[in-house]
């Protein structure tokens, strides 16, 4: 297998059920990575070592997922001058706002890219669109793609037009 180009990191394993979509994007799209639970806030410690020997081991995009505090994406980019995005979890008594806000909310110096509550599957397409910038063939997956999305919406619409004006 190819050296994983992405790293998947989520804060605890009840993360999975989301972050196995940006998995299934990233599988789809001929994407080598990896996925780990590290916790910012009970394995700080492995956070930090994850970010900091990332690049070396060849991963060039890192994708957190965290709920409630979410801390994740934060402790990632706070070691790395990796991309790193950031994919607030639903959880808690807020059903994520906590986590959207704690997630976008950077420091100058410090950016982090942020998609929607539970958006793993953007956060896995954002990080094949930056890697498309290194490599070609990637961003013609991407293109294949979104044509194929346009396409299934057009016939889509078509079959209901005929439906109703029928």
């Amino acid at each position: 297998m190819r050296k994983p180009l992405v790293g998947i990191l989520m804060g605890s394993e009840s993360d999975l059920p989301v972050m196995e979509k940006a998995a299934q994007v990233l599988k789809e799209m001929g994407v080598p990575f990896e996925m780990e639970i590290s916790s910012a806030h009970r394995l700080p410690e492995k956070t930090a070592q994850y970010a900091k020997t990332a690049r070396k081991r060849g991963v060039e995009v890192l994708i957190a997922g965290a709920g409630m505090a979410a801390h994740l994406a934060g402790a990632l980019a706070s070691n790395t001058t990796l991309p790193v995005i950031g994919v607030p979890i639903k959880s808690g008594a807020l059903n994520g706002a906590d986590a959207l806000y704690s997630t976008v909310q950077m420091p100058p110096g410090v950016p982090v890219a942020t998609v929607g509550i539970d958006g793993a599957k953007n956060a896995a397409y954002l990080a094949c669109e930056i890697l498309s910038i290194k490599y070609p063939e990637m961003a013609k997956k991407l293109e294949g793609f979104r044509s194929k999305t346009r396409r299934s919406l057009e016939e889509k619409s078509k079959a209901i037009k005929k439906g109703k004006s029928g």
